[in-house]
């Protein structure tokens, strides 16, 4: 990760006022950036099935405009982020933020299938450069527990407006299912913030990201307890697309849900995320162990998931999102911990980021997989996921008890 001459700030544990007052705009604009990067799936999830019906979408390809950009997110983290060391990350910032709201806008005018996921694919290009450069100015401020902390703050921040996006967008659906494309046109005004407040230091030391040695970095991907938390990210992602791509066209002809209702419903899934994630996730963790935090998660994931096709009002729908919600939360930070304890201090950040590359391949291939499913019979696919959810917990499970 790319260091820097200019000073670093070692803040309280509790605050955030030791930041120098010139700092805290562009830590600003980058939460800013970073939260509206959640755009990428929560504007389109409630108004999809909106989108599948009136532009006569196939149901089996479809859910590729919702996976698509999570696959070039994975191809173009690594790439724009060398590109932002050598040209500058607060550029590639500005203009990935300006690629990222023409191509989402772009994403509301097309009719056709084939430009529609050209464009969803540059989306998640441009969501892959902001994420790139976002975090490399950060690390180029600051270091240890700061850094650290700020990053905590960002995912909260983002996980409250993963709740907000869902609500908004359903409620522009109501209108039409174009108009929650709208909301892409937010980067603009941060990408105007950005070009007059953020400013990276002029001097460094150069990227570190060449200490681990090859050899090092392949011991580590042959270990099996590694491969087995790449698998399971991107299974987790793969059931993760299930409840946003497939239970909203669901629940549209099983309890007649419009764009707002599965708007809430979504919303509802990302606060029992959020808070499990915050207060939850870390405290069952350390009692009872990572292993057991990831079991009961994906346990949750499976039984909400099952009790989809027999849900028939939207309360019950509401509570099997929340309980959905919860169980994510404790999957996803318990196995990137899993995942940091497993890797060897020289490849930590690379393996935490190809966990991530896993996680988004998991979502893109879901469609792949599960299209079909969901084309022969509209609840098997919930069954089919509710089983991959069980066998990845025992799977952890029985490995933990296995390298004992």
């Amino acid at each position: 990760m790319p260091t820097s001459n200019a000073p670093k700030v070692d803040l309280p544990p509790s605050t955030l006022a030791g930041i120098s007052p010139d700092r805290k705009p562009v830590l600003i604009v980058l939460l800013a950036a970073a939260c509206v990067s959640t755009l990428t799936g929560a504007a389109i999830a409630p108004v999809f099935p909106d989108m599948v019906e009136q532009l006569q979408l196939d149901p089996r390809w479809a859910g590729t405009l919702v996976s698509a950009p999570r696959l070039t997110i994975a191809l173009a983290s690594p790439i724009l982020g060398l590109l932002a060391d050598r040209t500058g990350k607060s550029r590639i910032l500005v203009f990935s933020l300006i690629g990222f709201s023409i191509f989402g806008m772009m994403g509301g005018l097309l009719q056709d299938f084939a430009p529609l996921l050209v464009v969803r694919g540059l989306v998640g290009v441009a969501n892959g450069g902001i994420s790139a450069a976002s975090l490399g100015l950060v690390a180029s401020w600051f270091d240890g527990e700061t850094r650290s902390r700020l990053i905590g703050y960002t995912a909260s921040a983002i996980a409250v407006t993963s709740t907000i996006v869902p609500l908004v967008a359903g409620g522009l659906g109501s209108f039409g299912w174009q108009y929650a494309f709208t909301l892409y046109g937010l980067a603009i005004p941060i990408a105007i913030a950005a070009v007059w407040i953020v400013n990276e230091p002029k001097s460094g030391r150069g990227s570190d990201l060449g200490v681990s040695s090859f050899s090092s970095l392949w011991r580590d991907l042959r270990r099996s307890k590694i491969l087995i938390v790449f698998l399971s990210l991107a299974c987790s992602s793969m059931v993760f697309y299930t409840v946003i791509a497939y239970a909203p066209q669901h629940f549209k002809q099983s309890i007649d849900a419009d764009s707002l209702t599965n708007g809430i419903i979504l919303a509802t899934r990302s606060i029992g995320a959020a808070i499990i994630a915050a207060i939850g996730a870390s405290q069952l963790a350390r009692r009872f162990g990572s292993i057991a935090a990831i079991g009961l998660g994906f346990g949750l994931m499976s039984v909400t998931v099952a009790t989809i096709p027999v849900v028939d009002t939207v309360q019950l729908a509401l509570i099997a999102a929340f309980g959905f919600g919860i169980g994510f939360g404790l999957v996803m930070p318990s196995l990137y911990n899993v995942l940091a304890d497993l890797s060897s201090i020289d490849n930590r950040s690379t393996l935490l980021a190809l966990g991530t590359g896993f996680a988004s391949l998991g979502q893109f291939f879901a469609p792949i997989l599960l299209g079909g499913i969901w084309e022969r019979g509209y609840t098997d696919v919930f069954w089919v996921t509710a089983a991959i959810a069980i066998a990845i917990a025992v799977l952890q499970i029985a490995n933990a008890k296995f390298h004992r």
